[in-house]
């Protein structure tokens, strides 16, 4: 019997570990290890917030400690980190962007969308700029753009617990990109509106697989299964 791969879960913006909580139980239930690390100065994280490149350090940090090559999986803003933290660490065996943005060597996140055709998401409005060099989502236009397929109360807990996200980690560029060089995955979400679905499809092309889901922006928590299921066929594919 194939021993499943690690898997980490690396959150996007605004969010914690803790919003992978009911993948990680499916993922229990399906024998997947995995981990859903903090990123600095998010969810019970108790350091300052970073830019970019700090958030993939603490990240290669995690995957150093592992005994073997993780499934490392970024979402929304997260790709960004992943994309970092693999082409610094190297040894991972799987790239997976979950409505994620797939860098290029010199990309930003703001730079990566300026490469592509304009268009309108909801998030936009939902994002209040903070004097201090970071912004915070509207409690009422942000859950509408995040968790269109979510159950109420799922998306009060998470509001509950949404922190402040530093501009600078959308600026910064990747310093190089593991794309076509360690193996990737895109799920692109049709209904997304914070990651316009046209630009998931030009980033999607970048990867070596792709595939689809009808859903909002954040599957980890509508598509709860449907992402499990995927993440296990990775971690049993690449550990044989």
């Amino acid at each position: 019997m194939v021993t499943p791969r690690p898997v980490v879960l690396v959150h996007g913006a605004w969010h914690g570990g803790w919003c992978f909580a009911a993948l990680q139980h499916a993922l229990d239930e399906l024998g997947v290890p995995s981990y859903a690390p903090d990123l600095p100065g998010h969810g019970a994280s108790t350091a300052a917030l970073t830019d970019l490149h700090g958030d993939a350090r603490s990240i290669t940090a995690l995957l150093s400690q592992l005994d073997t090559p993780a499934v490392l999986v970024g979402h929304s803003y997260g790709g960004g980190v992943i994309t970092q933290a693999a082409e610094w660490h190297g040894e991972v065996a799987h790239l997976v962007y979950l409505a994620a943005f797939a860098l290029l060597e010199g990309e930003s996140i703001r730079g990566s969308l300026r490469n592509f055709p304009p268009e309108e998401i909801a998030l936009s409005a939902a994002m209040v700029p903070c004097d201090d060099g970071t912004t915070v989502l509207d409690p009422v236009l942000g859950p509408p753009a995040l968790y269109g397929d979510c159950a109420p109360a799922v998306v009060a807990s998470a509001v509950a617990r949404w922190s402040p996200q530093p501009h600078a980690a959308m600026t910064q560029a990747v310093t190089g990109s593991p794309l076509g060089r360690i193996p990737s995955t895109y799920v692109v979400c049709t209904r997304d509106l914070a990651v316009h679905p046209n630009h998931q499809r030009a980033m999607a092309d970048r990867c070596d697989h792709h595939l689809t889901i009808d859903c909002d922006h954040s599957p980890f928590l509508s598509r709860v299964h449907e992402v499990a299921a995927l993440l296990h066929r990775l971690a049993v594919e690449d550990a044989s």
